[in-house]
């Protein structure tokens, strides 16, 4: 709760600082030998207010990022393993499954987020001004992604605030940064790229809403190894659906 301090003859709400003991980064890998090093890397020196665990699930990866996982030598990391591919929504449930933090941050291997804006995720939760907060992509200075994908993902977020009358501007990003055991009471049940849209859509029908941070973001081509296709986007609709009516 905020603390309450008189300023003249006034009430002033001064909100309350936050100690983050542990953050707990969560990265399902799936096929990503050529940058899972790298990301673990990055994340690893990135200068944080806070301890820092990073949680690798390698799910039933079959182009050696496997080894390229278990080679990972730092005390911070923990590693995971599907024996078959089970989808991200089930990776991210496994890493948080065996993940120790106050709040968690999925963290995808395949760089299109630099992890050195972490930090700015951190300052309204550290500074007490936020409980759940989102990386904002801004869609510009890469012609990665395309006009159509921009427009999905424009589309399924404006359905996600008409259904839970919200304002939102970025459902599908990867940044979400919210307490561990609220991620846990949410109980995601998606095994895929649904469980994006699913625990935005708990997290809106619960009446909490992210405070979102504009961040910077690359897409990869397909080419590059992108996953994403339009299909995923009725896909997201229909479980909004499902939340919306209770059904999931």
């Amino acid at each position: 709760m905020p603390d309450l301090s008189i300023v003249g003859s006034e009430y002033v709400s001064i909100p309350a600082i936050v100690v983050l003991v542990k953050l707990s980064v969560l990265m399902p890998v799936y096929n990503e030998a050529r940058t899972v090093s790298l990301a673990a890397k990055r994340l690893l020196d990135v200068d944080l207010p806070c301890d820092v665990e990073l949680v690798v699930v390698d799910d039933g990866s079959d182009d050696g990022t496997a080894e390229r996982v278990d080679a990972l030598d730092d005390p911070r990391v923990v590693t995971v393993r599907h024996e078959t591919n089970r989808g991200k929504g089930a990776a991210v449930r496994t890493a948080a499954s065996h993940a120790t933090g106050d709040y968690l941050l999925v963290y995808d291997a395949d760089l299109e987020y630099p992890p050195e804006q972490i930090p700015k995720l951190l300052d309204p939760v550290l500074s007490g001004e936020a409980e759940v907060v989102y990386g904002t992509r801004v869609f510009g200075g890469t012609s990665a992604y395309t006009y159509w994908y921009v427009l999905g993902n424009r589309g399924v977020t404006t359905a996600a605030n008409i259904l839970f009358n919200a304002y939102i501007t970025d459902l599908s990003t990867c940044f979400k940064l919210l307490p561990l055991p609220l991620y846990r009471e949410l109980d995601i049940k998606e095994q895929g790229f649904g469980a994006d849209p699913e625990l935005t859509a708990k997290l809106l029908k619960r009446g909490i809403r992210p405070f979102e941070i504009p961040i910077t973001y690359r897409s990869r081509t397909r080419a590059e190894g992108k996953k994403i296709t339009w299909r995923h986007g009725f896909e997201a609709l229909a479980v909004l659906l499902k939340v919306r009516l209770g059904l999931l």
